[in-house]
């Protein structure tokens, strides 16, 4: 319906369009809380170690089994614009630090939760946004006092790290191999940029191939190019390889302007048709000259050039990506030209190996052995490709934690004990504040406890019981790492237990749960245009042209 008022005389206006729907007031914030709740919901029961998976099937019926949270967001298809408001959060929260998604979106659902139950006690939103936001900046600061930093160059660490990112993961057995690998791989292309240390994981190539089982991925020392040889007379190993990377083509360009030859002479068209293999065969004594072995070229190569280069002895693979050509570049320390003619032996990268091989059904080019790689592959295996899928997400996991630890040097424990003890400090701030505020961080107190309240209620515990527990124990200063072990149901200390996670995952996880909450809390007013609907059956505009209805 159209949105209607009346002037003073009585005269009805139009203001919105036909079709408009409008909620407003408690009505829309009732709806909208709801539905960022429900999001919440779903991935509750995905949280912590003894968290269950979802089966999620697309409209062309692909299958994904995962308990990861970004993963479960991106594939079901959400409408409601406050639940896309959650989606959102999961995404930020995995592009910014890689892991805690979960963590994010169910604080987030609590948030709100405890939010109406203070809109029912008249209190403004605009409070308790305030009020939120006091309690964040809080919580962070008390997340700091109990963080520990770390020695960038203990493994014993990073692996716990890594060990607890994948602790939820249906990888089983082989997180122990995946989680050495995810360690040698970031410390592999760890770079100091000035004062910072920067570990950037999109320099770490994950190939996925079913077959063979999870003990069996490896890490490469260098980049595995999913192309094949192009001639089959060329060499298919090649040892100490002198690599030449082009972005440029290894054939006769044809001309923009369209040119006509006109030929009298039979001779005429041998000499054009040898001046083209003549062209080509310079191509490949240019290359071979620079002292190249292997070629990896982003365009096309010509039969010609190829048989050329086969007779040389040379290896070439063609239309390498180029997210795969600057990552050889990283890992052979090569250089790419884009112009033949600049091709010298400097700008040759260089790798103890190059070899193709036969991966499932797939040739693969290994380039292997490299000296120092600034960039290194993963090549995952499993039996079952929703496995390898899920080994994907796992090592991503991984990958991301242990670079978010290398990078920030600090790490706080897991098991709910972090959460327990912002919900400690933020009570005793909320008497300070004092006033209607205090009610709104009070709340954010009792929301944070929803992790360790759903890490117990996953593993089949009481809830209630382990969260007296907890907060007994942090109770005392000594006991500040005291959280549930979801295997016993006892509460333990996480650092003895080897449960820790990076600092500023649990930092964003919080800064994200809070800013979602409060956008949502002060929108009072949904107004929604409609959807344009094709009219089923109705003749195109062309044909029904001149016709009256």
């Amino acid at each position: 319906m159209a949105y209607l008022t009346t002037t003073a005389s009585g005269q009805p206006v139009l203001i919105l369009k036909e079709g408009t729907t409008r909620n407003r007031g408690k009505e829309a914030q009732r709806n909208n809380i709801m539905a960022a709740r429900v999001i919440g919901e779903v991935l509750r029961t995905t949280l912590g170690p003894r968290g269950m998976d979802k089966m999620l099937i697309d409209s062309l019926g692909d299958i994904t089994i995962t308990n990861d949270g970004a993963a479960i967001l991106d594939e079901i298809e959400v409408e409601h614009p406050a639940a896309k408001m959650m989606v959102e959060i999961a995404k930020t929260q995995d592009d910014m630090v890689g892991d805690g998604t979960t963590t994010a979106v169910v604080l987030s659902g609590e948030l709100l939760k405890k939010a109406e139950e203070l809109l029912d006690q008249n209190i403004h939103p605009t409070i308790i946004v305030s009020g939120y936001r006091k309690a964040a900046q809080k919580a962070i600061e008390a997340i700091n006092k109990v963080s520990i930093p770390v020695n960038i160059d203990d493994r014993s660490t990073l692996k716990k790290v890594a060990l607890t990112s994948m602790a939820s993961k249906a990888v089983g057995t082989a997180r122990e191999h995946l989680a050495d690998i995810a360690i040698d791989a970031v410390k592999q292309i760890v770079e100091t940029r000035g004062d910072r240390t920067v570990a950037d994981i999109d320099n770490i190539q994950l190939i996925k191939k079913t077959g063979k089982s999870l003990l069996e991925s490896q890490l490469i020392k260098g980049v595995i190019i999913d192309k094949e040889t192009v001639h089959p007379g060329m060499p298919k190993k090649v040892e100490n390889a002198k690599i030449a990377l082009l972005d440029c083509p290894l054939e006769i360009e044809k001309t923009e302007i369209s040119a006509e030859i006109r030929i009298r002479d039979p001779e005429q068209m041998k000499a054009f048709l040898d001046q083209e293999t003549k062209m080509l065969k310079e191509m490949v004594d240019k290359i071979k000259a620079s002292g190249a072995n292997v070629v990896f070229c982003q365009k096309g190569i010509d039969d010609m050039a190829q048989h050329f280069l086969a007779k040389e002895g040379i290896m070439a693979a063609r239309r390498a990506k180029q997210s795969d050509m600057e990552k050889l570049a990283r890992a052979t320390g090569g250089r790419i030209v884009t112009d033949l003619g600049d091709l010298t032996s400097q700008d040759l990268g260089t790798a103890g190996l190059v070899e193709e091989r036969k991966v499932g059904e797939d040739k693969m080019i290994f380039v292997e052995k490299c000296k120092d790689p600034h960039s290194v592959a993963i090549l995952l295996r499993a039996g079952l490709e929703r496995m390898v899928d899920e080994a994907e997400r796992a090592m991503t996991d991984a990958l991301s934690v242990v670079s978010d630890v290398l990078e920030t040097n600090k790490i706080v424990s897991g098991g709910g004990s972090v959460e327990v003890e912002i919900s400690k400090e933020l009570r005793s701030y909320a008497t300070k504040v004092g006033g209607r505020e205090q009610l709104a961080i009070e709340a954010f107190a009792n929301a944070v406890e929803i992790i360790p309240k759903t890490l117990a209620e996953n593993a089949g515990l009481e809830p209630i019981d382990i969260l007296v527990d907890l907060k007994s124990a942090h109770e005392k200063p000594e006991k500040q790492h005291a959280g549930v072990n979801v295997f016993t149901g006892r509460v333990v200390n996480m650092l003895d237990n080897g449960v820790v996670e990076p600092l500023v995952v649990k930092e964003q996880a919080i800064k994200s749960a809070a800013e979602s909450a409060s956008m949502i809390l002060r929108i009072d007013d949904v107004i929604a245009a409609t959807k344009p609907k094709e009219e089923k059956g109705k003749t195109p505009p062309s044909e029904s042209e001149g016709e009256e209805y």
